[in-house]
């Protein structure tokens, strides 16, 4: 294989695809805003149908509108014709993509959704095809030409067709006002769903995990504690559970430097008093920004009444 003419045809299709996505934003037109309308007044499902590679294009700008605020499934128009049309309701808006515009197991569905009075969205290829001309509105999603050299394989068409899907799904994003925390709830398994949702109270070291001594306790009972508890720290907590100070290893060095017998000294007499704590309920995202700007590595939790809740590491954070 010559490797440089591998590179050419990549290149290739490439530029192609890329003529044929830049036609497109003389098409974001009256028509594009209606079929905005449409689906921000939607008050069901957006039904996407498409057969073929339509239909693998469709899936995705189905889970691209459910996952920014647009309620939204794909279904098989040959499985609708045997049934799953009662998946569609009246309160639903329907989008169909087919490139050409004739795809049969679609307009097999035509009569049914006019007698459902259902709001057609059509994305085709060709604007006087079947499809369009019954449509309520229509979205030129045509290439000039596909990518390959036989001009048959969908390329620069599938490209097209995803990229108005997504034209439409943004869009509607900001006018809805879809904003980062709405993304989070509907990705609560990925990055920015434990960014923006996880808080301190899902990941700290709560009950007898605290590392937790009374005032009165001797610096050595006080470092075992540490040392069972491994967050390099313990809290110091008064009768009823209030936060008096806590005793960090970076407190053990300068108590050392300062040759306290560490057997008569009491764990009052070196604590760290008003520590940095954070509020129980915080985000964890919160807790990380405040231990990175003070540089620790352990955060106090605490309630409203001051009263020790847990402790987040830096690597629970991580």
């Amino acid at each position: 294989m010559e490797h440089s003419k591998a590179q050419e045809f990549g290149r290739s299709v490439i530029e192609t695809e890329l003529e044929a996505i830049s036609v497109l934003k003389k098409r974001i037109d009256e028509n594009f805003s209606t079929a905005c309308e449409i689906l921000l007044n939607c008050e069901g499902h957006v039904v996407v149908l498409g057969m073929g590679k339509s239909g693998h294009i469709g899936n995705k700008i189905a889970a691209t509108l459910a996952s920014t605020g647009t309620p939204a499934f794909f279904v098989h128009p040959g499985e609708a014709g045997h049934g799953d049309m009662g998946m569609i309701t009246r309160k639903d808006v329907v989008i169909a993509i087919s490139n050409s515009g004739e795809t049969p197991e679609i307009l097999t569905l035509l009569p049914a959704l006019k007698q459902a009075s259902v709001p057609l969205i059509t994305m085709t290829g060709q604007l006087n095809s079947t499809l369009a001309k019954n449509s309520t509105v229509n979205l030129d999603i045509s290439a000039a030409k596909e990518a390959c050299s036989i001009g048959l394989v969908p390329t620069s068409s599938t490209t097209t067709t995803l990229v108005m899907g997504d034209a439409l799904a943004v869009t509607l994003l900001e006018l809805r006002g879809f904003t980062q925390k709405d993304f989070a709830k509907f990705h609560p398994g990925g990055d920015l769903g434990k960014r923006l949702l996880l808080r301190v109270d899902d990941i700290m070291h709560s009950g007898k995990a605290i590392p937790k001594v009374n005032e009165n306790t001797l610096l050595t009972q006080a470092l075992l504690e540490m040392t069972q508890k491994t967050l390099g720290m313990t809290t110091i907590v008064s009768e009823d559970n209030k936060l008096l100070g806590i005793y960090t290893d970076g407190d053990l060095r300068r108590t050392l430097d300062k040759n306290l017998n560490i057997h008569k000294t009491f764990v009052k007499d070196v604590m760290t008093r008003h520590p940095i704590t954070i509020q129980s309920g915080t985000l964890a995202a919160e807790a990380l920004h405040v231990m990175e700007e003070h540089k620790i590595t352990s955060l106090v939790v605490i309630n409203e009444n001051m009263k020790v809740m847990g402790v987040v590491h830096i690597h629970d954070l991580f």
